[in-house]
Protein backbone atom coordinates (compact mmCIF):
# COMPACT_ATOMS: atom_id res chain seq x y z
CA UNK A 1 0.00 0.00 0.00
CA UNK A 2 2.75 2.33 0.83
CA UNK A 3 4.42 1.75 -2.40
CA UNK A 4 1.77 2.12 -4.36
CA UNK A 5 1.38 5.79 -2.53
CA UNK A 6 4.77 6.63 -2.90
CA UNK A 7 4.42 5.58 -6.61
CA UNK A 8 1.52 8.11 -7.08
CA UNK A 9 3.32 10.77 -5.27
CA UNK A 10 6.21 10.63 -7.84
CA UNK A 11 4.07 10.74 -10.19
CA UNK A 12 2.12 13.79 -9.23
CA UNK A 13 5.51 15.79 -8.49
CA UNK A 14 6.96 14.55 -11.86
CA UNK A 15 4.06 15.78 -13.72
CA UNK A 16 4.00 19.57 -11.36
CA UNK A 17 7.79 19.39 -12.43
CA UNK A 18 8.63 19.51 -8.84
CA UNK A 19 12.12 18.96 -7.92
CA UNK A 20 13.05 14.95 -6.74
CA UNK A 21 15.56 16.44 -3.67
CA UNK A 22 12.83 18.59 -2.73
CA UNK A 23 9.80 15.88 -2.36
CA UNK A 24 12.56 12.91 -1.33
CA UNK A 25 14.16 14.82 1.05
CA UNK A 26 17.35 14.24 -0.41
CA UNK A 27 20.65 16.05 0.23
CA UNK A 28 21.28 18.44 -3.40
CA UNK A 29 25.37 19.24 -3.26
CA UNK A 30 26.37 22.05 -5.54
CA UNK A 31 30.18 22.38 -5.78
CA UNK A 32 30.85 26.40 -6.70
CA UNK A 33 34.81 25.90 -7.89
CA UNK A 34 36.98 24.43 -5.14
CA UNK A 35 36.17 27.82 -2.68
CA UNK A 36 32.17 26.86 -1.82
CA UNK A 37 30.12 23.65 -1.38
CA UNK A 38 25.99 24.51 -0.91
CA UNK A 39 24.30 21.71 0.60
CA UNK A 40 20.41 21.42 0.67
CA UNK A 41 18.44 19.06 2.86
CA UNK A 42 20.94 18.41 5.66
CA UNK A 43 20.03 17.62 9.29
CA UNK A 44 22.60 18.61 11.31
CA UNK A 45 26.52 18.98 11.56
CA UNK A 46 28.76 16.32 13.22
CA UNK A 47 32.05 17.65 13.61
CA UNK A 48 33.24 21.22 12.90
CA UNK A 49 37.16 22.10 12.39
CA UNK A 50 39.03 24.65 10.20
CA UNK A 51 40.28 21.57 8.23
CA UNK A 52 37.41 18.99 8.54
CA UNK A 53 33.34 19.44 8.41
CA UNK A 54 30.69 16.11 8.58
CA UNK A 55 27.41 17.45 7.77
CA UNK A 56 24.48 14.66 8.51
CA UNK A 57 22.25 13.79 5.80
CA UNK A 58 19.02 11.92 5.20
CA UNK A 59 21.23 9.56 2.81
CA UNK A 60 24.26 9.37 4.89
CA UNK A 61 27.39 11.54 6.19
CA UNK A 62 28.95 14.20 4.08
CA UNK A 63 32.48 14.48 4.81
CA UNK A 64 34.31 17.79 3.44
CA UNK A 65 38.20 18.20 4.07
CA UNK A 66 40.30 21.58 2.89
CA UNK A 67 41.99 24.65 3.90
CA UNK A 68 40.40 27.57 6.27
CA UNK A 69 37.18 26.22 5.97
CA UNK A 70 33.82 28.64 7.31
CA UNK A 71 30.56 28.00 7.49
CA UNK A 72 29.44 31.49 5.77
CA UNK A 73 25.53 30.65 5.67
CA UNK A 74 23.30 27.79 7.64
CA UNK A 75 19.40 27.97 7.62
CA UNK A 76 17.16 25.47 8.24
CA UNK A 77 17.14 23.98 4.40
CA UNK A 78 20.76 24.71 3.31
CA UNK A 79 24.35 24.98 4.66
CA UNK A 80 27.07 26.98 2.47
CA UNK A 81 30.62 26.64 3.53
CA UNK A 82 33.63 28.30 1.90
CA UNK A 83 37.45 28.03 2.08
CA UNK A 84 39.85 25.67 0.22
CA UNK A 85 38.16 22.32 -0.98
CA UNK A 86 40.61 19.69 -1.36
CA UNK A 87 38.01 16.28 -0.80
CA UNK A 88 34.38 15.13 -0.33
CA UNK A 89 32.88 11.92 0.63
CA UNK A 90 30.14 10.14 1.54
CA UNK A 91 29.39 7.71 4.27
CA UNK A 92 26.07 5.81 3.36
CA UNK A 93 23.74 5.12 6.14
CA UNK A 94 23.83 1.02 6.75
CA UNK A 95 20.05 0.00 7.29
Amino acid sequence: MRNNKNSRMRKINKLLEIPEEIYMNTPKITLIGFNKIVIENYKNILEYQDIFIRVNTSIGIINISGLDLKMEEMTIDDIAIIGRIDSIDFEEIEE
